[in-house]
């Protein structure tokens, strides 16, 4: 049941969420954000307080299904919600738009029960693109779907990311997603790192211009009821990886600077923070052999390193907003059948209630991922934690929570979903994007095809074609072989989401350059390479005749770039190296360093005009 809706004598309209009858300050829809957060925080219990300290994950049920427990553990939503009291909800698959805003609808209706009736949030990971792991990005369903974040910096116009941003926010709002863990703002600086695509750019300038304006985009210019609040991720900086492994897995715990570039990693955090974000992650990983103004720093997770959250992060770049731990840092799991531990690097020999100790020490205010609400509460018994400590975090928290609207109205028009996400409007601009973000690196005259040209394919399914060009099954019919190939990685699965973390080597199997060798043989060869990571082109480099390369498209998508009726755009937004030799000599924290690179950042061809006689595929 939804707490009624009550009006003052003098008019005022608002929700009375703990039921009393009276208009209390935190309820006063007239009062600013500040007030009414401290008002609550002075009627809180500690199990309430404590329950605001945590960001847990949450599978989607059938609606107003609140006793059964999703696949990441055994928790049920009534048990985090009023049980716990946790009101800050990571959402991972959902159904449709529509589903998850009935869903959101009737899960803010079991938070009306609690004794203060505080909102959920509803938070989310990137879901616009084209990647899909389960921990990290999911693909588009039913939101309109985009190039991957470094694909928009392909493009080359802040006005396309303007455009995503607001669209991102549109649809997101529809359906009760009121928080994102992102930009990711990390710069590519390892061409071998798996989580490069959701960045922007190896480049900080690039990245930190592109991190401003997604964070203008989704929070507007300042929080409001029609806004996501933002979660810049990692901080300092998450390219930097020894052997470009990633942090989720024991294996990739390091960060290594020997370029002693670290302040260059800084740069799109410091942007972020002058953009006003509203949140902040820090990364796994712990840093090797790290010195900052003479400090040593604690070769422990970043959320666990003090110097890092309080005496960098807090007090030398001045952010007062909410610290946000990356996901499990203090509970071992087991999804799936298959072990994610967690990822408390550095600290592995201390105790879940140390850990929970140490992050608060160093300055953190939410863990994520976790709901181990008892181990806070014993901290706090035990006089190891201060409720001064806890009161900080809390405000910063429900600050947030007010200047987003949700304690005056929580809940979705669930018929106008349908009219926001997915939309026509917002499927053709993100059609449009994936087209321009298309990066022409080698044309030997093939390009742009024209509709006639007979194209043989491979890797493309031919009902998305629809008469772009004409298509044939045998190639000995065809005057060019279109190819669709993915960089490669290194098969891995004995982990939670390590069969879906593409790392490894970026080397082709000679198979696939076989392949590619033997149908360029009987005629030219478009090779059209998804860079989910920099991979190795050189050996296609003297076999094909057009190397394409994208960030996330369609077939459709790509059709229409490869006969300019989109014209692509793209300029590699990183570089792609010419050997794994040169990846493995060059510093992992420096953009851009490897020897001799295949194609440097930057490289881009223009798609020469179809009126001109010499382009294009020519009888």
């Amino acid at each position: 049941m939804r707490r009624s809706v009550r009006t003052t004598e003098d008019g005022v309209q608002y929700r009375d969420l703990n039921g009393n009858g009276v208009l209390d300050p935190y309820e006063d829809p007239r009062l600013d954000a500040v007030t009414r957060a401290t008002d609550l925080l002075g009627r809180l219990s500690v199990e309430e307080k404590v329950g605001l300290l945590f960001g847990s994950v949450m599978h989607v049920n059938e609606p107003g299904d609140y006793d059964t427990a999703g696949h990441f553990g055994p928790e049920t939503p009534r048990g985090f919600v009023v049980d716990q009291l946790i009101n800050h909800l990571y959402v991972g698959h959902i159904p449709s738009g529509e589903h998850m805003a009935r869903w959101q609808n009737a899960m803010q209706e079991l938070a009306e029960t609690t004794p203060h009736g505080i909102p959920i949030t509803f938070i989310t990971d990137p879901r616009h693109g084209f990647a899909q792991n389960d921990g990290m990005a999911f693909a588009t369903g039913s939101f309109s779907q985009w190039p991957e974040p470094m694909g928009l910096a392909a493009i080359g116009d802040i006005e396309v990311i303007k455009q995503f941003a607001e669209v991102a926010r549109s649809e997101y709002v529809a359906v009760g997603f009121r928080a994102a863990v992102h930009p990711q703002i990390d710069l590519a600086s390892d061409p071998r790192w798996a989580r490069q695509l959701q960045s922007f750019s190896s480049r900080s300038d690039v990245t930190s211009e592109c991190a401003a304006v997604f964070i203008a985009g989704l929070q507007g210019e300042a929080l409001s009821s029609t806004s996501v609040a933002c979660t810049a991720k990692h901080f300092p900086g998450g390219g930097a990886q020894e052997d470009g492994e990633d942090p989720h897995f024991p294996y990739g715990k390091a960060q290594i600077y020997p370029g002693g570039n670290f302040e260059e990693h800084l740069a799109p955090f410091r942007a972020a923070i002058t953009a006003g974000t509203s949140a902040i992650m820090p990364y796994y990983s712990l840093a090797k052999d790290l010195v900052i103004d003479g400090v040593e720093v604690e070769e422990v997770g970043f959320s666990y390193n003090k110097y890092l959250i309080t005496s960098l992060l807090r007090e030398k770049l001045g952010f007062d907003g909410v610290i946000l731990t990356d996901f499990l840092l203090v509970t071992d799991r087991e999804a799936f059948g298959l072990p994610f531990p967690a990822k408390a690097w550095g600290v592995e020999h201390l105790s879940p209630l140390d850990r929970v100790e140490k992050l608060f020490d160093a300055g953190v205010d939410q863990l994520g991922g976790e709901s181990c609400t008892e181990l806070v509460l014993e901290l706090l018994a035990g006089g190891r934690l201060s409720p001064e400590r806890v009161d900080a975090s809390v405000l910063r928290i429900l600050r947030v929570k007010f200047e987003l609207g949700l304690f005056d109205n929580p809940y979705v028009d669930v018929d106008a979903v349908n009219e926001v996400v997915g939309s026509a409007q917002f499927r053709d601009a993100g059609h449009r994007a994936q087209a321009e973000s298309v990066t022409i690196l080698k044309n030997d005259g093939l390009l742009p095809l024209r509709a006639d040209t007979r194209v043989y394919v491979e890797g493309v399914n031919p009902e998305a074609v629809g008469g772009r060009v004409t298509l044939v099954d045998d190639r000995k019919d065809a005057e060019v072989a279109l190819v669709r190939v993915s960089v490669p990685y290194e098969p891995r699965n004995e982990y939670f989401l390590d069969a879906m973390t593409h790392q490894g080597s970026l080397d082709f199997p000679e198979e696939d350059i076989a392949r590619v060798r033997a149908l360029a043989a009987e005629l030219p060869v478009i090779l059209d390479v998804y860079l989910e990571r920099a991979g190795i082109l050189t050996p296609f480099q003297g076999i094909a005749s057009a190397i394409t390369a994208n960030f996330g498209a369609s077939d459709a998508a790509l059709f229409d770039a490869l006969t300019g009726t989109i014209p692509p755009k793209g300029r590699l937004p990183i570089e792609l190296p010419r050997s794994m030799d040169a990846v493995e000599a060059s510093h992992p924290d420096v953009p851009n360093d490897t020897e001799d690179p295949l194609y440097p950042y930057g490289a881009g061809l223009a798609l020469p005009s179809p009126s001109r006689k010499e382009s294009g595929m020519l009888k």
